[in-house]
Order: structure tokens, then sequence, then C-alpha cells
């Protein structure tokens, strides 16, 4: 029988050859990690803080630097001006901007807060969550940003109440026809979003046409409107 000698020192020569190869792997690895991380965070340029990407995405490159809206530039306002005189401000191109033509120049404004432009001067987000035929008339308080070419005092962006007039696409006149023609089966009713009064029409006939006859009044008067509060268009 032959009898295997192991020579612990070699042994333990090997085990430690193993152990620096597999540690030279591992920093190896560590090492092309954290440069392919390098490459690909500066392979992207940075867009740079919120204010600028958003002066990137409202500010068109190439446009007319005079045509540019008011968010692209900055003007001097007259702060003691008298309330509807016109006035000129000097206004300068942002540095982050890039237009053509000059980058200081002169516009007209009305003086005025811009919560006191005029209704087509602003544009307000719209509610559909109170009645436009209620009595008294309902309002509601919304957000208004003033148009781009519009150049006023104070804020931009506002609160306005308004009033509920809002509508759902319900047409007088197809509300009207389907009263006179088939208002007897709550064609009207079913229309304007009345179902349940709308199945009692059609089980009735009508309430033997004097609930016809008295929808296609309240129609045609516009006291009888969508179910949904709007108004008809």
């Amino acid at each position: 029988m032959h009898v295997i000698r192991i020579n612990v020192k070699n042994v333990s020569y090997i085990i430690l050859a193993i152990l620096s190869i597999n540690i030279r792997q591992s920093h190896t690895g560590h090492g092309e990690s954290m440069l392919n991380y390098a490459i690909s965070s500066n392979s992207t340029p940075a867009l740079g803080n919120k204010k600028d990407e958003f002066l990137f995405a409202l500010c068109e490159a190439g446009t007319l630097c005079s045509e540019l809206s008011m968010e692209c530039l900055t003007c001097i306002l007259n702060q003691n001006c008298v309330y509807g005189s016109l006035y000129t401000a000097n206004c300068t191109v942002k540095s982050q901007v890039d237009c053509v033509g000059k980058t200081n120049f002169v516009k007209t404004y009305i003086c005025r807060y811009c919560y006191q432009t005029e209704i087509t001067e602003h544009d307000c987000h719209q509610k559909n969550s109170c009645s436009s035929v209620s009595s008294p008339q309902q309002y509601y308080r919304t957000n208004c940003t003033v148009n781009s070419n519009i150049l006023c005092l104070g804020r931009r962006k506002f609160l306005k109440n308004l009033p509920c007039s809002w509508t759902g696409g319900y047409k007088w006149s197809t509300a009207l026809i389907l009263s006179i023609t088939l208002g007897g089966f709550g064609a009207d009713r079913f229309y304007l979003g009345h179902w349940q009064e709308g199945i009692g029409k059609l089980f009735s006939f009508g309430g033997l046409g004097v609930w016809t006859l008295i929808d296609v009044m309240l129609i045609s008067m516009r006291y009888l409107g969508p179910a949904d509060g709007s108004l008809y268009i």
C-alpha cells in the first residue's frame, strides 16, 4: 500500500495563492464597476436645477427675443405706477435662454396686478364639482395663470372666485326635440340623466300625456336641465 504524504507547508502555500487570486479578481471587478458608473454618469450632461429645466422647456431656442413669454424675461416694473395707465418696462432675456435678436428691449404694459387682468388674459382651472343651475348662483375658488404675453405686477399665478357655469355637453335643442317626440317614453329624462323620472314616464306612458306636456314646457323654458347640475350648450 502506498501512503500519500501531504506537506502541510505546501498546502498552506496553495491556499494562500488561491485566496490572493480571488481578492485581486474582486478588487478588479469593483474597480471596473466604479469606472462604468463614472462613465455612465458623465455620458449624460446635467440638466441643472428645476428652474433651468423649466426655462429650457418653456423658452424654445431660436425664438425672437422680443416674442418670448414673460417667464423667460426679467422686466423692471414701476411699483408706484397709477392704476390703468400705460407704462414701459426695460426687459432683459434671462441668461439661460437662447433666442434670436436683441436681448434688451422695451415692453409696454398696463399698471395693474395680475389678478386684476381681464378674463381673456388669464387661464383658470375649471371645476365641475358645483351646480350651475342653483339659486343663488354658486362660486368656486380655483387657480389661475396669466397668459404668457401679459406683463403685470405681482404673482402670475393666483386664486380667484369664479361663478359655477360649466357644461357637460348636453344640448338644449336635443333635449327639447326628444321631449316633443319621445317624451312619452321618458327619452328626454333619460338623455338629461334623470333616470328614475325617465323610468316613471316610461311605465306611465308619460303620465298619460300630462307629464310629457309639463316636461316640454319645463325644457323649453330651460327650467329643467341636466341632472349633473351643468348648463346646456
